[in-house]
């Protein structure tokens, strides 16, 4: 084992030999849009992203799913798995079987297998000072996703965030790896601060940021001061706010980096001589990118939050 659960990483690695290692992990969960066909791309979009994180390349899949099938018909279910399917050969994965059971709620998602180069493997633990850091997808997914479910959102910003967790972390760990980035993880259910602050931890270091809205999709700071906000934004912000220096960070944006994502992007720590081209390579390949901060010797805490001027 080259990776196990002792650094809270996004996925096992296993070395099969002196160069190639494997990379394990899985992801489920129940539906956070409407559209059947959607909701299957994101959970495949998900389950692969901890292998995106890794450095790896995702080889197989298998499909899990609870399914209340005296609720919901077949044809719900077709669509599920086509959108699940559409992912998965988006990124070069195979789906080679899964298991179902009758549940009373709708749950689907993935255990993934993903292959990667001894040498080219990226953890959460590798950030050093002075690295950059760089996040390839905007925050905001949980808030919106509840927006969604009370029944709140303009079809445009409904677009917006199918949009934003249906899109592959695929380019960004490509562009991460040949640009040689020291360290990555994809923000998912612990929010922006909860898995910067693993990442920082993980490292021995402290991440200074300076956030700011354009961080975030559209409408997610209106929401926030309406009370639209998921149930896990106040257990993040419970569990990491010790490990973060907020430096008076108002909410709605200081609630907003506690908001757990789905499918959402990677953050990235990089080596400030090569930051400059690895934003290159991701603008070339149509990724979403914001120079976060930077990485500095360890402080007090995890994450120092500077405010914008």
């Amino acid at each position: 084992m080259l990776v196990d659960a002792s650094t809270l990483d996004d996925a096992g690695i296993f070395a099969l030999d002196r160069k190639t290692t494997l990379v394990q992990t899985v992801d489920f969960f129940t539906p956070i849009v409407d559209d059947p066909r959607a909701y299957g791309r994101i959970a495949a979009a998900n389950a692969l992203s901890d292998v995106y994180a890794m450095g790896g390349r995702p080889i197989t899949a298998l499909a899990l799913l609870g399914f209340p099938d005296d609720r919901l018909g077949m044809d719900v279910l077709g669509e599920i798995l086509r959108g699940g399917e559409a992912a998965m050969h988006e990124a070069g994965c195979a789906i080679v079987g899964g298991h179902s059971i009758r549940d009373k709620e709708l749950k689907f998602g993935y255990a993934v297998t993903g292959i990667v180069d001894r040498k080219r493997m990226l953890t959460n633990s590798g950030s050093k000072p002075n690295d950059r850091l760089v996040l390839t997808k905007p925050l905001g997914t949980g808030v919106l996703s509840t927006a969604l479910k009370r029944e709140l959102l303009s079809p445009a910003v409904e677009r917006r965030l199918t949009r934003s967790m249906t899109t592959l972390n695929r380019a960004a760990s490509e562009c991460a790896v040949a640009s040689g980035a020291r360290a990555t993880t994809d923000i998912t259910g612990f929010g922006f601060l909860g898995h910067a602050s693993q990442m920082a931890d993980a490292s021995g270091v402290t991440f200074r940021i300076q956030p700011d809205a354009t961080w975030l999709l559209p409408g997610v700071e209106r929401f926030i001061r309406d009370g639209v906000v998921p149930g896990g934004l106040a257990r993040n912000r419970e569990f990491y706010a010790p490990r973060v220096d907020d430096g008076g960070l108002e909410t709605p944006l200081l609630d907003a980096l506690f908001d757990p994502q789905t499918s959402g992007g990677l953050l990235i720590s990089i080596p400030a001589a090569r930051a400059s081209a690895l934003v290159r390579r991701l603008e070339a390949r149509r990724v979403s990118v914001t120079d976060v901060g930077e990485v500095v010797r360890r402080r007090r805490v995890a994450v120092e939050i500077a405010r914008s001027r």
